[in-house]
């Protein structure tokens, strides 16, 4: 489960971050800084910059009893690219209004991929501001979902120019700067964080590189499961431990049968190699059966507890080697206990022991 969810997050961050700098206001949410639409045009005006794609998020409250729902309000040309989509996206019906939920949203706030939003134009209605066209908004479509690792409690992305012309409300949160081919990225933060100083909002803007964000981002989701790691890690020391004393107990209780193997004609080297093999094969079947079972809790949770709990979908992804690489050291520990037990078993005195039954 850690594995198919680290995976996934990793995919979802590819998407999520197509661009090479980003920028924002401080501050979070409808809290964050706003920047000014003038500065951000001439930002994607400096050398080196290819594009500037700006965008919004607002916290809506559209339950009580629930977390605010964040609004995204960022350049859609193709949804496909720009949004990590379950499926491909629909196509729009004419008069209608694109946008675009997060898995969460499907299961706390009812909304359906090929449905209308209805309560999508209260929203946009409570985010109008003097600026905007007034009357009466169109019906809001549902064009897709998409996953959404970083907001567990719903999020709905429109595409920018739709929010602006509907709401009126031209405010900018975030900005993402595209570098022409062969920028360096260094000097491109230093002339866009000159740039801002000399306009009065260097203090105000939190700078960061797509590699920083994917970074920080893997460094808390490890950081998160590292108990889930120790669990493991003592969860096999114990498993081996119960293998090491199992074999113990089992060769200890045959000594007078080994005794007598040894007393008929059979080899010390014969017998070490009898307990071996019998501890090769049922570590084998403990292993099977262990990775048997644990394919299928990991399924449980992959499928049926993440959705539940957490409201967001991940792919499943089956580590095989480092699997491999576990059952292997599992069978080559069991059958080296058991040899090793059965070392005292085999000596000459499991010959001694056979007078006891005479």
């Amino acid at each position: 489960m850690v594995a198919s969810f680290r995976s996934s997050v990793d995919r979802w961050l590819d998407v999520v971050l197509p661009a090479d700098l980003y920028l924002r206001g401080g501050g979070s949410g409808s809290q964050a800084t706003e920047l000014p639409e003038d500065w951000v045009q001439s930002v994607a005006k400096l050398p080196g910059i290819r594009a500037a794609n700006p965008s919004r998020t607002v916290l809506l409250t559209l339950d009580q009893n629930l977390p605010a729902v964040a609004l995204l309000a960022r350049p859609l040309t193709d949804p496909s690219r720009s949004l990590p989509l379950l499926d491909p996206a629909l196509a729009v019906p004419p008069g209608m209004v694109g946008i675009y939920v997060s898995e969460a949203m499907t299961t706390l706030h009812g909304a359906r991929a090929g449905a209308v939003y209805e309560r999508m134009p209260a929203l946009i209605e409570s985010l109008r501001t003097a600026g905007s066209a007034g009357g009466p908004l169109p019906p809001f479509f549902v064009a897709g979902v998409w996953r959404d690792y970083a907001r567990q409690f719903g999020s709905i992305a429109i595409d920018r120019a739709d929010f602006v012309r509907l709401s009126g409300d031209r405010r900018i949160n975030d900005l993402a700067l595209y570098l022409a081919p062969g920028t360096d990225a260094s000097a491109a933060r230093t002339a866009v964080r000159q740039f801002a100083d000399a306009a009065g909002l260097g203090g105000a803007l939190e700078f960061a590189s797509a590699s920083e964000i994917r970074a920080i981002s893997l460094r808390i989701f490890d950081r998160s499961f590292v108990v889930t790691y120790w669990l493991q890690a003592i969860a096999i020391g114990i498993g081996l431990f119960g293998v090491a004393a199992s074999f113990s107990a089992q060769v200890l209780a045959r000594r007078k049968e080994f005794g007598l193997l040894i007393h008929l004609g059979l080899t010390r080297a014969q017998v070490l190699r009898l307990v071996a093999l019998e501890g090769l094969a049922w570590t084998t079947i403990g292993a099977a059966a262990g990775l048997a079972l644990g394919l299928g809790v990991s399924l449980i949770l992959v499928h049926v507890v993440n959705p539940q709990s957490f409201h967001w979908t991940m792919d499943l992804l089956v580590p095989w080697p480092r699997l491999a690489l576990l059952c292997a050291a599992t069978v080559l520990a069991g059958t080296a206990t058991a040899w090793i037990a059965a070392l005292a078993a085999a000596s000459r005195d499991a010959v001694l022991a056979v007078k006891e039954d005479w």
